[in-house]
């Protein structure tokens, strides 16, 4: 069966050329970055040449680029680093919205166990969160807000500029979950105002099991793991050099075709979208529509049947009823469900997102598929 890929928001295949840099460090280049040897110090070389790359990237100096073991830790770092930055029993108060990953929610959720207070921001039905909303939930003790930069399941990006603005006024940090965007829209830290942003390799074109958080200089954290000081005392463990080398490669290749990317991905995604509205008409649901939203990303749901359904008549179709951490469950997603979305619109709902190696072809063979399974659902 020839797999029809329109998952790349779950992960992305790892790039050629990506590939071709992490393999010698598994095999000829396998020295610990941490030894004064010549196989250690060609390690340490190809650390830096990836965070400088990872730097670059995001607008910063590699000096604020923290190496992690992905996504989910480099959140957890950022969440329960800034609050144990103070003592563990400290105690405070942190901002989340209604949409933020589990990998937010659930450390929040910990520090909640713990004594802190956690307030959960609303957004609107376009999936949006109001700067003036994050203000309102400012407190004397506000530790660190976190709003992610672009939804996983929607792509709908949220107002980081302005949010960051409010909190600065307050003396509040300000943390982005940049997983989704980082690789498919342009970010740089200064013109995001964040202190604080989490990447995760796997989401652009990288191994799974590494990512970085970039840290704004003078911003205080507790390390998660404590050892022998590892990535500036923050995350201890000898260094993953095959991945971080094959992160900062995949980063200088975002950087170089960024532009081009993202129009040509919104193409697709636009030609997606009109050739299931010629076949459906207007009773398809565009989830964020009038949103800014991630080039590649399109949440659509069919009227009169499920996205399990749908999905199980194309099999040779990758593609997800949500994200990918809440697809394989019935219940309704938290993020369509802080939309105010109903059962019915979100149990119809399939996530469409599109990378580099997609075609129009398959585009056209996509809608072809999903039109003619919705058919033979209704009928």
């Amino acid at each position: 069966m020839r797999h029809l890929y329109l998952d790349y928001n779950a992960t992305t295949p790892i790039a050629p050329s990506v590939q071709q840099t992490l393999l010698p460090f598994l095999a000829e280049h396998f020295g610990n970055p941490s030894s004064s040897h010549a196989l250690g110090r060609a390690a340490h070389e190809a650390l830096e040449d990836a965070r400088g790359h990872v730097a670059s990237l995001l607008g910063t100096g590699p000096d604020e680029v923290v190496f992690t073991g992905g996504g989910t830790e480099s959140n957890n770092l950022a969440l329960k680093g800034v609050a144990f930055s103070r003592g563990t029993s400290a105690g405070g108060h942190l901002v989340i919205t209604a949409v933020e990953h589990p990998s937010v929610v659930q450390p929040a959720r910990f520090l909640e166990r713990l004594g802190y207070d956690v307030t959960v921001v609303p957004v609107t039905s376009q999936g949006v969160v109001q700067p003036e909303a994050i203000a309102r939930a400012l407190r004397p003790d506000t530790l660190l807000v976190s709003v992610m930069l672009a939804n996983n399941e929607t792509g709908a990006i949220q107002p980081l500029k302005h949010i960051a603005d409010l909190c600065h006024a307050e003396h509040v940090p300000l943390h982005t979950d940049a997983s989704q965007a980082v690789g498919k829209i342009r970010v740089q830290v200064d013109e995001l105002g964040v202190d604080l942003l989490t990447i995760a390799g796997h989401k652009m074109y990288a191994p799974k099991g590494v990512g970085a958080l970039y840290v704004r200089q003078g911003v205080a954290l507790e390390p998660a793991l404590h050892g022998a000081g590892h990535e500036a005392g923050l995350r201890a463990g000898t260094e993953n050099v095959a991945y971080i080398a094959a992160l900062g490669a995949a980063a200088a290749l975002a950087g170089k075709s960024l532009d081009a990317s993202q129009e040509r991905l919104l193409s697709l995604r636009d030609r997606l979208l009109n050739l299931l509205r010629e076949g459906a008409g207007e009773k398809l649901t565009v989830h964020s529509e009038s949103a800014p939203r991630l080039p590649n990303t399109l949440s659509i749901s069919f009227p009169r049947a499920t996205g399990h359904e749908l999905l199980a008549r194309i099999p040779e179709l990758c593609a997800s009823t949500g994200s990918a951490c809440h697809s394989q469950t019935p219940s309704m997603s938290p993020t369509l469900a802080a939309m105010g979305v109903s059962s019915e619109v979100a149990r119809g709902t399939i996530r469409l997102s599109l990378g580099w190696y997609t075609t129009a072809d398959e585009i056209d063979r996509a809608a072809s598929l999903l039109l003619g399974a919705w058919e033979a659902v209704r009928s």
